[in-house]
């Protein structure tokens, strides 16, 4: 079917970092999208995000699918907990985030910007932390 693509979010997600829609995506894909990007993230208990975000130019959306998930913003920490739990959090709000559980959380972000890879902090993937212009945060 022409204009129409058919999915399974696991799959899919495994070849892009979790990202399933944004700018990331082949010129041509429908999939791809300046407007808006989509994350299912699947975490294992105990993973932890690398490093904390800073200057963040959008807004995002992070849903619960399943497990426990913290959130943490310099204000204080939100848990989700129950399937459904959501927070929003906009522009120029610095997070980071925990699993405190095994999760499956989906994230909806805008506008989908290049530039936010986040690595492992400053040599301990044998880079100096800079970003590569992708994207592996939730």
């Amino acid at each position: 079917m022409d204009g129409v693509y058919v999915g399974k979010a696991g799959p899919d997600a495994a070849g892009d970092s979790g990202w399933l829609l944004g700018h990331f995506k082949p010129p041509g894909d429908l999939r791809r999208s300046d407007d808006v990007e989509i994350k299912w993230g699947v975490h294992p208990k105990g993973e932890r995000r690398a490093r904390w975000t800073s200057g963040e130019k959008r807004t995002a959306l992070l849903v619960l699918i399943s497990g426990r998930f913290r959130l943490e913003f310099p204000e204080g920490d939100v848990v989700l907990a129950e399937q459904g739990d959501y927070v929003v959090w906009g522009r120029g709000v610095d997070h980071s985030w925990c699993a405190e559980e095994e999760s499956v959380v989906m994230t909806v972000r805008w506008p989908s910007i290049p530039g936010y890879a986040v690595r492992p902090p400053d040599g301990a993937d044998g880079t100096n932390g800079a970003s590569d212009g992708g994207d592996a945060e939730p």
